[in-house]
């Protein structure tokens, strides 16, 4: 299994800069490491208005709905993006990501 170096803040950058752009292969090894397992406790996105998003984790049970995590509601996919990758982040390595700018699209 890949596990995450939480030194490795430059595959972070590279996530931030394009979160839907092709990435390093470095970087996407990180990305399916952050996104797989069962679906208890995902982290999703959810579309809560017109350009509205927010984070969720998700129950891993079939019609129970998923929690919300965020209370920052976020105008920009990739804001929201970059918030769910923080978050798996510090899931995962235990540190907190501080890149030092805030991105904007959050409200």
């Amino acid at each position: 299994m890949y596990e995450i170096d939480p030194d490795r803040t430059d595959l972070a950058d590279e996530f931030r800069r394009d979160p839907f752009g092709r990435h390093s292969a470095e970087l996407q090894l990180l990305l399916n490491r952050m996104r797989k397992g069962s679906a208890r406790g995902r982290l999703a996105l959810l579309v809560t208005g017109p350009n509205e998003y927010t984070l969720a984790e998700l129950s891993g049970v079939r019609g129970v709905p998923p929690t919300v995590l965020h209370e920052h509601r976020f105008e920009d996919p990739a804001a929201a993006e970059w918030a769910a990758f923080k978050l798996r982040w510090e899931r995962l390595t235990g540190h907190t990501l501080d890149l030092g700018q805030r991105t904007t699209g959050e409200r």
